[in-house]
């Protein structure tokens, strides 16, 4: 419980509060707005404690979120160093992204003579990037 009463968690506590009491304060007016004729204010009047709600909601997932997560290192003796392989292997691993060499396919030259042209074609295409295909010298 200790880990809810930090600073952070001080200020989320306080802002759930004022947010909380805003938004029924602006749906208990939006009531009597529309209790003295004003008909789109129903639709206000239902959507305010539906806004509050919701933020009742984020901070409750929060602290259910907070208090099953990680405690700190208790004492030195090893119990929370016999929990640490398990939270490493359900963690996902970052890994560097792999390096492909870019090889060109060797030609194949008993081949069809349209493919070579075009694959010529495209060779040249890739070789300039600016080019239009109304360039090709070929």
């Amino acid at each position: 419980m200790k880990r809810l009463w930090t600073p952070a968690w001080i200020a989320r506590h306080v802002a759930m509060v004022v947010l909380v009491t805003g938004f029924l304060g602006l749906g208990w007016w939006q009531v009597s707005r529309a209790a003295a004729g004003n008909a789109i204010s129903w639709g206000y009047a239902v959507e305010w404690p539906i806004f509050a709600a919701f933020v009742v909601f984020v901070w409750w997932r929060e602290v259910r979120h907070t208090l099953r997560g990680p405690a700190a290192p208790a004492d030195a003796s090893g119990e929370a160093s016999a929990a640490a392989p398990e939270a490493a292997a359900t963690r996902p691993v970052v890994r560097r992204p792999v390096r492909v060499a870019r090889v060109p396919a060797a030609a194949d030259r008993g081949g069809d003579g349209d493919l070579a042209a075009y694959n010529h074609y495209l060779q040249w295409l890739n070789d300039n990037p600016g080019a239009k295909p109304g360039d090709y010298p070929g």
